[in-house]
């Protein structure tokens, strides 16, 4: 049985469910308010819902994946002003600072000068980017943008405007100029650069969604360009082939490249949901992968000697607990803060996606064992909502439970909109489920 932190949810999870039992925790959930997304003027989320205590995180500023996910979720539920109104507001974040895709197509500028790459971590209430060293090479999260950006004008949800359509074409021109197939980036965990699977999977799944649009769209796309640079099929066809190449070569692993290897990442699981760009080979691979070598007790870490919130992680001086990585592993090691393998942080953000990638299965199938699954990966994911009596407020969503002195607890990121989105899907996908049964 899963752990359950909070006792009201603690009655209502089960082995085996009805749409009636699960009618009971979502009306529980959102009378609790652990749905509640706050949002900017302009529609766009902060990570975190942030208070006095927690500014210090850093987590009141805009992520463009975690926007991507939030949005998506609410996508999902058919709330299209919500979707739409941040995606604009997405759009015209690029377009203020067209300048960092420009000047790397144009070879002004060279992609290991990271904090001239485009910002994927701003200030949401004005669109400025923030004035602080950050691993901005994050590939991943500009193919997030193209790819959710696709589907929506696929889904005839957006009605692109010239300007936009004219943004959307340097996403392809400016992952051709970094070679995105092979270029180091710091990819969804914001850590030291190397080439990752994850980041070329997120990138060739956007690469395809563009190209479908040009086949279907013509008229519409037809001036999907910028100055001179005409995005044409031959050239997302060669940009998609480097990027199938690559991932041939590279997984199951996240990475192979000498003294960065990582056999196992749960951002790999982002490939298989919701980007279905993997074959169901190499995702059931995968899913092993993670559920064998990286699950734990309270929730999934994302890779093993992970530093991120580790053992005491408070004890750290809050300057080395916002800094970016490398930083952050220096004054580990220079402090003889040896990390022990089986204590890192376990995040919430992955057991809802295992739980839809099983319900997907199920699904398609009506085999009995995937719906066991994705109950079981569910009742984990609604074990990780906090306890009623815990100091940032029960009935949250944590970003992450670790080590505290020998207990797991949640972090300060509490509640994180992008456990909150991955968790609302997961409920949404387990009742599809139960319509089946």
């Amino acid at each position: 049985m899963s752990v359950v932190h909070n006792s009201e949810i603690a009655r209502l999870v089960k082995t085996d469910y009805n749409l009636k039992d699960l009618q009971n925790i979502k009306l529980l959930l959102e009378e609790k308010g652990t749905f509640n997304f706050p949002v900017l003027d302009n529609g766009l989320f902060p990570a975190a819902s942030v208070a006095d205590k927690t500014k210090y995180t850093g987590y009141a500023a805009v992520w463009i994946r975690d926007n991507v996910y939030v949005a998506y979720s609410h996508y999902l539920f058919g709330e299209t002003s919500i979707v739409i109104n941040n995606i604009k507001s997405l759009f015209q974040y690029f377009q203020k600072h067209q300048i960092r895709f420009e000047n790397i197509i144009n070879a002004q500028v060279t992609p290991d000068r990271v904090m001239e790459r485009p910002h994927i971590r701003f200030n949401g209430e004005n669109l400025e980017e923030i004035n602080q060293s950050w691993e901005h090479a994050q590939n991943d999260a500009l193919g997030y943008f193209l790819w959710f950006s696709c589907k929506l004008i696929s889904d005839k949800i957006l009605e692109p405007t010239q300007d936009e359509i004219k943004t959307l074409a340097l996403f392809p021109l400016y992952f051709d100029a970094v070679s995105y197939w092979e270029d180091e980036d710091s990819g969804h965990w914001e850590e030291t650069p190397k080439i990752e699977a994850s980041s070329i999977g997120v990138v060739l799944a956007s690469l395809k969604a563009l190209k479908q649009l040009k086949i279907d769209y013509p008229h519409i796309f037809q001036n999907c360009r910028y100055q001179n640079k005409l995005v044409t099929i031959e050239l997302l066809d060669n940009l998609i082939q480097k990027g199938i190449d690559a991932l041939n070569k590279i997984l199951p692993s996240e990475c192979i490249q000498q003294n960065k290897e990582r056999r196992y990442d749960s951002a790999l699981l982002f490939l298989i949901y919701p980007l279905e760009v993997l074959n169901d080979s190499i995702a059931g691979v995968i899913l092993g992968d993670v559920i064998n070598n990286l699950q734990g007790k309270y929730g999934i870490s994302r890779y093993l000697n992970d530093s991120f919130w580790c053992r005491d992680y408070t004890d750290l001086p809050e300057s080395i607990r916002t800094s970016i990585s490398t930083e952050r592993e220096q004054w580990l090691k220079e402090n003889q803060r040896a990390l022990k393998q089986g204590e890192e942080a376990q995040w919430c953000i992955f057991d809802p996606i295992i739980s839809t990638i099983f319900g997907m299965k199920f699904i398609k199938t009506q085999r009995k064992e995937f719906l066991e699954k994705q109950i079981l990966y569910l009742n984990r994911s609604l074990g990780q909502i906090t306890a009623e009596d815990f100091q940032l407020g029960g009935f949250k969503c944590p970003e992450l439970y670790y080590l505290e002195k020998d207990n797991y607890v949640p972090n300060d990121a509490t509640p994180l909109l992008w456990t909150q989105a991955n968790l609302r899907i997961a409920l949404k996908i387990m009742e599809e489920s139960l319509k089946l049964k």
